[in-house]
């Protein structure tokens, strides 16, 4: 019987209640359950193990000699291992240390463990395995399981509280014609039915607009975005995304709205509107200050880029003031450096860079890592979102929010351009920008211009990142924890896509 040779699954197996319910029962209440076994020893005529199932609590269970009878007895202490699946029918007793356990009269052998479960204290220990043996990791780590199912229900409830709201789910594209919606460098991909290049999507914006423009005036999509770009604790090149549109809708009723639904988000999965982070104590309550971009890179550069408009005149300021080497100091409490690679001299910093690409390279260095307490960031220079409106108070600016946290982009939300002459020339110049070497810029989509050229209401979007949330509420130092399966680098001297390292 212990033989995986002789040994075949069983196809299902009849449960009444999970583990956590069975601890609460009197003695004397029948059961029947089914779960890995988490521990198992025999001690002369008596045999205990734990049960763990989806509840996530483990439940003791007893395989008694006098009562089974010796034959029985031998057989099935015989028959079990650590990791088996059993499915266990019987009474609830209370040993003489108080424990609740299950007085095994009818056992089945579900399936067998080939390989052995990690140590029963020290769990899966090296965080490698974490990552590539996602499986066992929830399985011996309660913080681990704990943070999924938490990441589960924030997800549940933002699509509860949209759909209460009047807006629809819907599903765009993931391969693309074109590479737009974000400035991104994407992953290209070839369709061989159809002999054509496609890339993996960036971001479903330009897809989502047609729909609004099509009269279903309040969408959202919540799903995974593709960018072929570094990784560091707040970036992966595969991650989920939420975004939503509203025709009607500015940049500031999305302010509201998004700071509801993050505060009640926080506080449905969290009890509370303060978590912790690391060291740091996060505040989403009450209302949050609103700082100017622009005054923001100002006050952290010497800057002042309402008035230095041109790559040269940045370029020339960024030198004067010896800002080649910003960002290589030591960052915030609980923050890392990402987006823009460590400082390579002058060559380094400027190679392929727009004024878009600089000024922002300049906020994620000098101003994100200081911004820790929830906070939204308003008035953007034009140049840093093609889609985005201009602000009809300063064409020089945008009608355009951030919400930054612990150093992190969580938000980025603003009132669209909905003006396709403004568009195409828009998406001209990022062509222009493009075929001078920065390929983070968007491609030209006809078929967009020719969507708004049709006619679009004003409207106004935004994308929530919810690893990143995720990683906040969950106190997870890097988003791989709040990922069950995040790519990770060929392990050296193991086949291509073996990413074992063995157990």
């Amino acid at each position: 019987m212990t033989d995986q040779d002789q040994f075949h699954p069983v196809d299902r197996f009849e449960v009444d209640m999970l583990a956590d319910e069975a601890k609460t029962k009197a003695d004397e209440t029948t059961v029947r359950l089914a779960g890995r076994v988490m521990l198992w020893r025999k001690m002369g005529g008596i045999a205990f193990g734990q049960l763990q199932d989806r509840s996530g609590e483990r439940v003791q269970f007893s395989l008694r000699k006098n009562d089974l009878g010796a034959p029985t007895f031998r057989e099935w202490a015989g028959s079990i291992a650590l990791g088996d699946f059993v499915g266990i029918h019987g009474k609830m007793w209370t040993t003489d240390k108080g424990e609740h356990t299950v007085g095994v009269d009818q056992l089945t052998l579900l399936n067998k463990a080939m390989r052995s479960m990690p140590d029963k204290h020290a769990g899966v220990a090296d965080p490698e395995l974490t990552y590539r043996k996602r499986y066992l990791d929830i399985l011996t780590n309660p913080d681990s399981r704990a943070r999924f199912i938490t990441r589960s229900r924030l997800i549940s409830f933002i699509r509860d509280f949209l759909d209460e709201r009047g807006f629809i789910e819907i599903e765009t594209p993931v391969l693309q014609a074109a590479a737009s919606g974000a400035a991104a460098r994407p992953f290209a991909t070839r369709h061989n039915a159809l002999d054509r290049d496609f890339y993996l999507r960036i971001s479903p914006e330009t897809y989502l607009k047609r729909v609004v423009a099509g009269g279903l005036e309040r969408v959202y999509e919540l799903g995974r975005n593709f960018r072929n770009e570094g990784i560091d604790s707040s970036h992966l090149q595969e991650f989920t995304m939420l975004e939503w549109y509203a025709a009607y809708w500015d940049y500031r009723d999305n302010m509201v709205l998004i700071r509801e639904l993050i505060q009640s988000a926080v506080e449905h999965v969290t009890g509370q509107a303060k978590v912790t982070f690391g060291s740091t104590e996060l505040d989403f309550g009450g209302e949050w200050p609103e700082i100017d971009y622009r005054a923001a890179v100002a006050q952290h550069t010497g800057i002042d880029i309402r008035s230095v408009r041109t790559v040269d005149q940045l370029k020339a300021e960024i030198r004067e003031r010896g800002l080649l080497l910003i960002g290589d100091s030591e960052p915030a409490p609980g923050v890392q450096p990402h987006d823009a690679p460590p400082s390579q001299g002058e060559a380094g910093m400027f190679d392929g860079l727009s004024y878009a690409g600089l000024v922002d390279m300049l906020y994620k260095r000098a101003v994100r890592p200081s911004l820790i307490q929830p906070c939204f960031l308003v008035h953007h220079p034009v140049e840093l979102v093609p889609l985005a409106r201009r602000s009809d108070d300063d064409p020089t600016r945008l009608d355009m929010f951030q919400v930054v946290v612990n150093g992190w982009e969580i938000v980025k939300a603003y009132s669209e351009l909905v003006d396709p002459i403004d568009q195409r020339a828009r998406l001209e110049e990022q062509a222009e920008l493009r075929a001078a070497g920065d390929d983070e810029t968007m491609m030209m989509e006809e078929d967009f211009l020719e969507c708004m050229e049709h006619g679009m209401p004003p409207m106004s979007g935004l994308g929530l990142g919810i690893d990143r949330l995720a990683a906040l509420l969950t106190d997870a130092p890097t988003l791989k924890d709040v990922v069950l399966f995040p790519l990770m680098r060929d392990v050296p001297g193991t086949a291509a896509g073996d990413e074992s390292s063995g157990d």
